[in-house]
């Protein structure tokens, strides 16, 4: 019996009763030719095997990119249009919070009004600028300075001229404030 790592050959000894050495030999070389012929398609079939393997695990890999940029891009599709559909709104719920701040909202009205309250909320919308709080350029457009007597409101929101507005972590609209400075 012949036992390579992949192959076995067992021989029954039957080829060698009534042979000769010459002849044994003969079909010893042919059964070794045969032999280091399985053996390099042995060789050839695991390469094409592994390379079969090799480029399904790539295009497998591919596929799941794929899958992530396509959702990527849908979330970024949703953003851009939340964003648009966000900064057409704002401007009339600017409108409302005036009419609301000097009272001149019907009683007929506020149900309109909740509902367009209740519609920038489904956007994920929500209104940020305050008096005092600490300027911060990402989300503040500072339209001027006005002096301050302490330094801790140094670099502060003196005045809001216009609410800034965001959407998530998403800037639709900064604020436009005006920022104390200590010692100008």
């Amino acid at each position: 019996m012949y036992m390579d790592e992949d192959l076995i050959v067992e021989r029954d000894g039957a080829e060698e009763d009534g042979m000769s050495e010459t002849e044994l030999e003969e079909q010893e070389s042919r059964t070794d030719t045969k032999l280091a012929k399985m053996r390099a398609e042995l060789a050839s079939a695991k390469q094409e095997s592994k390379d079969n393997l090799d480029g399904w695990q790539r295009a497998k890999a591919d596929y799941v990119n794929a899958l992530k940029r396509f959702e990527e891009e849908r979330a970024d599709a949703m953003k851009l249009g939340t964003l648009k559909a966000s900064r057409a709104f704002i401007t009339a719920m600017d409108s409302l919070a005036r009419a609301e701040q000097a009272g001149e909202i019907p009683a007929s009205f506020q149900a309109i009004a909740k509902q367009l309250h209740d519609a920038a909320g489904s956007l994920g919308l929500a209104q940020f600028g305050a008096v005092g709080e600490a300027f911060d350029p990402a989300l503040h457009e500072a339209l001027g300075q006005d002096p301050v007597d302490a330094p801790e409101k140094d670099e502060t929101v003196t005045a809001v001229l216009e609410a800034g507005w965001k959407a998530g972590d998403l800037v639709v609209r900064p604020a436009k404030v005006r920022v104390g400075s200590f010692g100008a």
